[in-house]
């Protein structure tokens, strides 16, 4: 665990504009997740939004061969959907939107559940829950806090509603480099794992599913679906530990930290 980077005020500074860009494209988007919609137009207003209007770049695009510049998980797809002409919205769907904004060498990156019309009540039930998944997590996060403590939180809130955790995916640090140590698992046992220390960033981003945890890898090589074809969720924060506890670099205005 050696490479987990600390980052120095100036740093983080330059992370809170990347943050706040990423969850602007999330308020932006909202209005246009309506049913008839591609997830390929929802990729191009981002992208545009990201590339025109903040003069950034989004990280997904051409990042380690993937093609498109946002990530549209939708329904049974857990992460790294790729946005398509094909994948048209329809009333009912959940979909998860994960954005990557990179400003000044340094990235931001987030994730919400958007629904398209009107949801079954064990959809919006499951969206829920795993968003008390990651503000838990949120909750506990300062210095002396250790990974596994996060995880449990995570696993707790999860399987005591009768949902699963994803073992194969999770968060990870995250700064100028997009994916760096450490691994943040969400499951684990308390008292266990990395202990964070004033000036780490990274995110917390709980994916979980309405029936068992097994994923399957789609041909593409990136979409992840649920192995069971049941519904998953995943909601995710870029964070940064302050001397005290925790800022959300990626907060939207919707929400209370």
């Amino acid at each position: 665990m050696a490479a987990v980077t600390i980052k120095t005020p100036e740093d983080i500074e330059k992370m809170r504009v990347a943050g706040r860009m990423a969850a602007e494209v999330l308020e932006m988007i909202g209005e246009h997740v309506v049913a008839g919609v591609s997830t390929a137009h929802l990729d191009q207003i981002c992208h545009d939004y990201i590339t025109q209007v903040q003069k950034a770049i989004p990280a997904p695009l051409n990042y380690r061969g993937f093609p498109k510049s946002i990530c549209t998980s939708v329904n049974q797809v857990v992460c790294h959907g790729i946005p398509s002409d094909k994948k048209i919205l329809k009333s009912g769907d959940l979909i998860n939107i994960d954005i990557t904004v990179i400003h000044e060498g340094f990235h931001g990156d987030t994730s919400k559940m958007f629904y398209v019309g009107h949801v079954a009540p064990h959809a919006d039930r499951l969206c829920k829950v795993t968003q008390e998944c990651l503000y838990k997590a949120i909750e506990i996060v300062k210095p002396g806090v250790r990974l596994g403590d996060i995880g449990h939180i995570i696993q707790q809130h999860a399987e005591a509603n009768f949902y699963s955790v994803v073992r194969e995916y999770c968060g990870h640090g995250i700064g100028r480099v997009f994916h760096e140590d450490p691994q943040v698992l969400h499951y684990g046992k308390p008292d266990t794992g990395f202990t964070l220390m004033q000036g780490m960033t990274f995110t917390i981003e709980p994916m979980i599913n309405a029936g068992k945890p097994q994923t399957k890898l789609k041909p593409d090589g990136w979409t992840v679906e649920t192995k069971d074809g049941r519904l998953s969720a995943q909601w995710e924060h870029t964070l940064a530990v302050t001397a005290t506890g925790v800022e959300v670099l990626t907060a939207r205005n919707e929400e209370r930290f």
